[in-house]
C-alpha cells in the first residue's frame, strides 16, 4: 500500500521551498558567496543575549500562557504604539506567535473556510501561498510587476470584483520580500476603503518595518485596524530569527481566533525566548538604528555595482534585498541562478520562487558583510563582462 497518497492531499499538493532548496544546493559549491537567505548578519544585541540567559539562570522554562508572556504583550503594545501609531490591548490585542511565519500560519487558518479566496500581490515571499492552499483557501495572485511592484486599489478592486462571492483575505507584505518596495499613506489607505467595501481582512505583515529607508513606516493597522492582523516581531530588527518570536496584533474578536490556532499548534512560545524579546521591545527599540544604517550603505554599494554591471535593478526602500532585472536575452531566471553559481561562485535567488511577475528577475539578500558583498560584485561584473 502507498502511504504517501493516503495523507492529505492540500499537503501532498505543495512542494518544499524553492529558496531553501536552492540554497542547500549551491552550498556544495567551494567557495560560494551567498546571498540567498534573508538572514541579518548581525549578533543578537548582547543585553537581549544576557537577558536570555539570565532566564534559564533563574528557571524560566516551564510554560507560559498560550498568549504570551503579559509583560512582552505589554512591551509589545508600547513598542507598536510608539513606533507607529498603531493602538493595541495587550491582554485582548496582542499574540505572542512562533515568528512571523507561525503568525501567518495561525492568521490564515483561522481566517479561511474551504474554497474562500486569498489575493497574493506578487512577487512575493512565497510562504504565504502553501499556507493558504493548506488551510482550504483558493490563491489568487495579482502581479504588480508593471505597477513598480505596488499594488494599486484600482487593480485590487478589480480582481476582487471577479471574486466577489469567494473573497475573504489580502495579503499584504511591506517593506517588501523580494523588492524592498513598500507603501505610503495614501496608497494604504486606497487599499483600505476596497477592503472595507467587500469586508476583506487584511493579514499585513510589516516584520521589516524597522527597515525603512525613507521616511516612516506606516502600519495598515492605523489605517485600516477593524480588518487588519498585523504580524511583527525581532527577527529582523533585532536579528533574532532563530528565537522564533513574532507578534500578531488586531482587533479582540479576530485576535481570539487567531490565538485558538496557535495554541493548537505550538501551546506557547519558547520561554526563554520571550524574555529576550521583552528586553528586546522594552530596552532595545532603538537597536535596529545601526542595522539599518549598515544596510543602507550595503545598499548604496551594491545598486552602484550592479548597475556598472549593465543590470536594472528595483531601488529598495526598505528590508534588505535588491530586485534585479536578468540580462538582456536571457529569460529563465532558474537557468542564470545555476549558471552564476556554478561560474561566478556567486548564489542569488531565482525570481520565479517568487510567483507572478518575479520570472526575468532575480533577488540578492545584502544582509552579508561588506567583504562579501565587494567581492561579489566583482564576481557578477566579471560574469556579466563574459556573457
Amino acid at each position: 500500500m502507498d502511504m504517501a497518497v493516503r495523507m492529505n492531499e492540500r499537503v501532498r499538493e505543495q512542494k518544499p521551498s524553492d529558496i531553501r532548496t536552492f540554497n542547500a544546493d549551491v552550498s556544495e559549491i567551494d567557495g560560494i558567496i551567498k546571498l540567498t537567505l534573508g538572514e541579518p548578519d548581525f549578533a543578537t544585541p548582547e543585553h537581549v543575549k544576557q537577558t536570555a540567559i539570565r532566564a534559564i539562570e533563574a528557571d524560566q522554562s516551564h510554560y507560559l500562557p498560550s498568549r504570551g508572556l503579559p509583560a512582552l504583550r505589554e512591551a509589545a503594545s508600547v513598542f507598536l504604539a510608539s513606533k507607529y501609531g498603531t493602538v493595541y490591548q495587550p491582554d485582548t490585542e496582542i499574540l505572542v506567535t512562533a515568528g512571523a511565519t507561525g503568525g501567518i500560519y495561525s492568521s490564515l487558518n483561522a481566517m479561511l473556510n474551504p474554497g474562500d479566496t486569498v489575493f497574493i500581490p506578487t512577487p512575493i515571499f512565497p510562504l504565504y501561498i502553501p499556507i493558504s492552499r493548506m488551510a482550504g483557501g483558493n490563491t489568487v495572485f495579482i502581479d504588480t510587476s508593471n505597477d513598480g511592484f505596488v499594488l494599486t486599489a484600482e487593480r485590487l478592486e478589480a480582481v476582487v470584483r471577479e471574486h466577489r462571492d469567494s473573497a475573504k483575505v489580502l495579503v499584504l507584505n511591506f517593506p517588501a520580500n523580494p523588492t524592498g518596495v513598500t507603501y505610503s499613506r495614501s496608497q494604504l489607505e486606497a487599499l483600505a476603503h476596497v477592503a472595507r467595501k467587500y469586508g476583506l481582512f487584511v493579514l499585513s505583515d510589516e516584520i521589516y518595518s524597522e527597515l525603512t529607508y525613507e521616511g516612516r513606516h506606516v502600519s495598515m493597522g492605523q489605517v485600516l485596524p477593524e480588518q487588519t492582523v498585523v504580524l511583527n516581531g525581532v527577527s529582523k530588527s533585532h536579528a533574532m530569527t532563530g528565537w522564533r518570536i513574532g507578534i500578531a496584533a488586531g482587533p479582540a474578536e479576530i485576535i481570539n481566533e487567531v490565538a485558538k490556532v496557535s495554541e493548537f499548534t505550538i501551546t506557547c512560545s519558547t520561554t526563554a525566548a520571550q524574555y529576550a524579546a521583552l528586553e528586546a521591545l522594552s530596552q532595545g527599540q532603538n537597536d535596529a538604528a545601526p542595522m539599518k544604517e549598515a544596510y543602507r550603505t550595503r545598499r548604496d554599494f551594491m545598486l552602484g555595482a550592479l548597475r556598472e554591471a549593465g543590470l536594472e535593478v528595483t531601488n529598495p526602500q526598505g528590508a534588505f534585498y535588491l530586485f534585479v532585472k536578468l540580462p538582456e536575452r536571457m529569460s529563465d531566471s532558474w537557468k542564470f541562478a545555476y549558471s552564476l553559481a556554478q561560474e561566478a561562485k556567486v548564489a542569488i535567488i531565482p525570481g520565479a520562487s517568487f510567483a507572478q511577475g518575479g520570472e526575468g528577475y532575480f533577488r540578492i539578500s545584502y544582509a552579508a558583510s561588506m567583504e562579501d558583498l565587494q567581492e561579489a560584485a566583482r564576481r557578477i561584473q566579471s560574469y556579466m563582462a563574459t556573457h
